[in-house]
């Protein structure tokens, strides 16, 4: 057979299309460069910024254990802020001694009739084999979420449930994380005070 008969378009304009640049757009977690805040977000604009700090986890494992954590919480003018943490595991002199949870995800806000409420929803993804779909409401510097819908891969962690609370105290981010294994019913997995060090 010819390529002709195998596809009658010819070749895809992409195939020997010249090299493009880097990406175009920038997105920013310090509200005085790059693009505006959308007007949407700005119910949650004391969130957007780039946070450090130290917190202690538990659940799903026998003992607690300290960790520290970086997230960072940004945009690119569109309607939604962008989510990314990680975080290490520390020894009792705050030393590394390993990697822990990373998660990327996405915070946006509800609109009704084109104007945003005090809805929100958020999608939340981590490398273990877990996805998780929020609803939540935020109020000024208070964020509550709860997991609308839960998936995981055939290997990965069994999580059923979960809800988070953040909020902006003294200037500082606090979190509680409860999450749900199997027929646990929620447990609390990490809380953490992270403080402001770009935005």
């Amino acid at each position: 057979m010819s390529n002709e008969t195998e596809n009658p378009l010819g070749p895809p304009p992409w195939l020997n299309a010249p090299p493009v640049e880097g990406y175009p757009y920038e997105d920013t977690h310090d509200l005085r460069s790059g693009p505006d805040l959308h007007p949407s977000l700005l119910g949650l604009l004391p969130f957007v910024g780039l946070w450090r700090g130290r917190g202690q986890g538990g659940f799903p494992f026998e003992d607690d254990y300290n960790f520290a954590q970086e997230i960072r919480l940004s945009h690119d003018g569109r309607s939604f802020l962008r989510y990314e943490s990680r975080a290490w595991l520390l020894d009792d002199e705050s030393k590394p001694i390993g990697q822990a949870l990373v998660e990327s995800g996405f915070w946006r806000p509800v609109l009704v009739d084109g104007r945003p409420g005090d809805e929100m929803e958020a999608t939340m993804i981590r490398p273990d084999g877990v996805a998780e779909l929020y609803l939540g409401k935020a109020a000024t510097t208070r964020l509550e979420m709860v997991a609308d819908a839960v998936a995981y891969t055939p290997s990965g962690l069994h999580v059923t449930g979960g809800q988070r609370l953040f909020g902006i105290v003294e200037g500082a981010l606090l979190y509680a994380h409860e999450l749900a294994i199997d027929n646990s019913g929620l447990k609390p997995h990490m809380s953490a005070r992270l403080l402001r060090i770009g935005g």
